[in-house]
């Protein structure tokens, strides 16, 4: 039996999705969560991976199982057993042919930038930090120039193992209410580090050090070294995750990130 996990956490304390022998990180907690109600052991494959510091509003894994549970078992079993800053949102039984990563079209991340002379502290761990003031107009006519299928080798990880640098951002949007910015994209994949990497170029357009045609420039030279130094992480959720409709992967409520930062957070367009 194949089980599909939708999740959320706060990823300020682990060491990243992936498992590591330490044991420090999300996918190790919930693994062991998992197994525990399943009284076997579980491996779990993920939609994305997560770095260490992002956080997911909508996380989808998939796991198979010989155990007979219900589905609230699955859910709040698990989440008995799992740290506080982890949560199940809801599970559903899948076909064997459903694969978390390689079944999803795409993906979508929230950057929330705030930007503010001094450093916060309530959310500290949870948004990312300029301290000089921004021009929104500029960052969204840079953010134009990413929208497409391109080679996003600019903006790609020295570390990144993906097979080819080619993806396809089918949204780049910028909003500002207050003092924090709310990037939001959307693509097929990401690169390792990609969305952090965008995010540190768009600050520079933003903070008037380039115009934002350099953003163009960048992109057509594929060349890592003349871009911005990768982002924080501590404003980075991932956000949605879309299947095709065939598969019923479950959908949840619209859940805003702060008060004032309302948005859609589930995976449907």
């Amino acid at each position: 039996m194949r089980i599909v996990l939708v999740l959320e956490y706060d990823g300020s304390h682990y060491c990243g999705w992936q498992s590591q022998p330490e044991g420090c990180s999300i996918q190790d907690a919930l693994e062991a969560a998992v197994s525990r109600i399943a009284q076997e052991k579980i491996r779990v494959i993920t939609a994305g991976r997560t770095d260490t510091g992002v956080h997911a509003l909508f996380q989808v894994v998939h796991f198979d199982t010989q155990a007979q549970r219900p589905i609230t078992a699955w859910v709040r079993g698990v989440n008995a057993l799992l740290p506080a800053d982890i949560a199940v949102l809801c599970a559903t039984e899948t076909s064997d042919q459903f694969h978390a990563r390689y079944s999803a079209v795409e993906r979508r991340y929230l950057y929330v930038l705030l930007n503010q002379s001094v450093r916060p502290a309530i959310h500290h761990g949870r948004v990312g930090w300029y301290h000089s003031s921004l021009e929104l107009e500029k960052m969204q006519i840079a953010a134009n120039y990413l929208i497409g299928r391109h080679d996003f080798s600019a903006f790609r990880a020295a570390e990144c193992q993906a097979k080819s640098p080619i993806r396809t951002i089918t949204h780049l949007n910028i909003i500002q209410q207050g003092n924090f910015f709310l990037f939001d994209l959307r693509a097929n994949a990401f690169l390792h580090h990609m969305v952090r990497n965008i995010i540190g170029c768009l600050v520079y357009v933003g903070k008037e050090k380039y115009p934002p045609g350099w953003m163009h420039e960048l992109l057509s030279s594929c060349n890592r070294t003349y871009a911005a130094p990768t982002f924080s992480p501590a404003g980075l959720y991932l956000a949605g995750v879309k299947y095709d409709s065939g598969w019923s992967i479950p959908e949840i409520a619209e859940t805003p990130i702060f008060p004032d930062l309302s948005m859609p957070m589930n995976n449907s367009r």
